[in-house]
């Protein structure tokens, strides 16, 4: 859902919607806007609010949180949703980030520069299919993240499914490297080896 001026839309209860500038918002705007709902995020310079999330968007995030930070080198941080600034007029939140240990500086932090940010991972939501399988990924592929990864959950037995990208440094595009289903195994951008299976999910 993206913001409306308050001309075109009059919330009930008294609430309005903050109106555009001409230019549209920039990321530190984000941060200074009263009562933004949590996790809004910018993308070319409209804000985005976050719809209810599925158990399996939670549950899929925390599994992979939990199978990322058991084997991270000391020189690299798990992050979730946090703002990634891009540029001035796209600062997405990623469901999560390995971000480099030295871009964590103090516990107040808000934000991360999108060139200390070395994989950005997607749960793709009904309300966000567009943003996370087109949008977001051509975004992160043009600041220069190098690994992507985009997680779903199949229609047919519910089975989470990760699709993992790397950069194209050349194109400035990701190129497919691996469909994972029940064992996410890869070298990249550590040595990740993460159980994935239906079964792990319902343990959580």
């Amino acid at each position: 859902m993206t913001a409306e001026p308050i001309a075109a839309h009059e919330p009930e209860q008294g609430c309005r919607w903050p109106v555009p500038p001409q230019d549209g918002y920039t990321v530190n705007d984000l941060f200074t806007l009263p009562d933004l709902p949590p996790h809004t995020e910018l993308i070319d310079g409209s804000l985005v609010f976050v719809s209810p999330q599925r158990d399996f968007h939670s549950t899929m995030i925390d599994l992979l949180v939990t199978g990322l930070r058991g084997t991270v080198p000391e020189t690299l941080k798990v992050r979730r949703e946090m703002t990634v600034e891009l540029d001035p007029r796209n600062g997405p939140e990623p469901d999560i980030s390995l971000v480099r240990a030295e871009a964590v500086t103090r516990m107040e932090q808000t934000r991360f520069a999108a060139a200390d940010v070395l994989l950005a991972v997607e749960v793709v939501s009904p309300d966000s299919e567009s943003r996370d399988r087109d949008t977001k990924p051509r975004k992160y592929a043009a600041a220069g993240i190098p690994n992507f990864w985009l997680v779903e959950m199949t229609d047919a037995n519910q089975h989470p499914v990760v699709r993992v990208y790397e950069l194209d440094p050349l194109s400035k595009t990701y190129v497919l490297t691996g469909i994972h289903h029940d064992q996410l195994k890869i070298p990249v951008p550590y040595d990740i080896d993460v159980d994935i299976s239906v079964k792990a999910l319902k343990e959580l």
